[in-house]
């Protein structure tokens, strides 16, 4: 049966890298675009049971939507037949690094996930258990609550070029005709110092946690979808500069 084949395999990963992708990516949207503007309007008591009560079970999804993202995503390059003999020729292509860039982006966005996020959000929910029960607010809950919304933001802001260039990879990219060593290690750097800045900052590092000033692109939700096609601008700018 092909389903068990090389072919089969890499259908079935690219299959499992959909499904596992539109969870993680869909929850991503829905706590960014529909969650947290409505908490807002929450009153204390009915966002309290919704933190208790809802939010641990998407993030159960979320979380490990985004690990089975990543791990049918090494599946995929696993079986693919051009990353056999020719897998270096492939990663100096202009697919190569579309894919490259797309996947750079996503282990970003599954660091935040399972290393700020998440912890994040277990203070918050602790501390709806805790008030809920009668104990004393969690001193540091809001702000756990401010570093996974920088985190998840960001996350939402790199979600866009992330997918262009997962897309672009085989649709795209393959149009261009290439890029010698050095311009291929510019644009490597050049991506790399763009995602670290904005990580950083997503972080705390650059400017702390405040509203405004450094945050302003992740103080709302509408502001984070602006920046984020402005960074898939920039990024298809510098790949069309660099292979075209």
């Amino acid at each position: 049966m092909e389903i068990f084949s090389q072919v089969g395999g890499e259908f079935l990963s690219r299959w499992a890298h959909y499904l596992a992708g539109v969870t993680w990516i869909g929850l991503l949207y829905y706590f960014n675009f529909v969650q947290t503007p409505s908490f807002a309007d929450f009153e204390a008591g009915p966002r309290t049971e919704a933190v208790r009560k809802l939010v641990p079970r998407a993030l159960w999804w979320f979380r490990y939507g985004a690990l089975l993202t990543l791990l049918s995503g090494l599946s995929i390059l696993a079986f693919q037949e051009r990353l056999g003999s020719d897998a270096g020729e492939f990663w100096k292509s202009p697919s190569g690094y579309s894919i490259s860039t797309g996947i750079l982006l996503a282990l970003v966005m599954f660091a935040n996930v399972w290393l700020v996020i998440w912890p994040a959000q277990r203070i918050v929910i602790a501390n709806a258990e805790g008030t809920a029960a009668g104990r004393p607010a969690d001193p540091n809950a809001a702000a756990a609550g401010r570093r996974g919304l920088l985190a998840s933001r960001t996350n939402t802001l790199f979600s866009i070029p992330m997918l262009f260039f997962m897309a672009a990879t085989s649709h795209f990219a393959p149009i261009y005709p290439g890029a010698d060593g050095g311009a291929r290690a510019t644009y490597l750097i050049v991506v790399l110092l763009i995602v670290a800045v904005l990580e950083l900052n997503a972080l705390g590092k650059l400017g702390g946690y405040g509203p405004g000033g450094n945050t302003v692109y992740l103080d709302t939700h509408k502001n984070t979808i602006i920046a984020g096609f402005v960074l898939a601008a920039v990024l298809y700018i510098l790949f069309e500069v660099v292979f075209g």
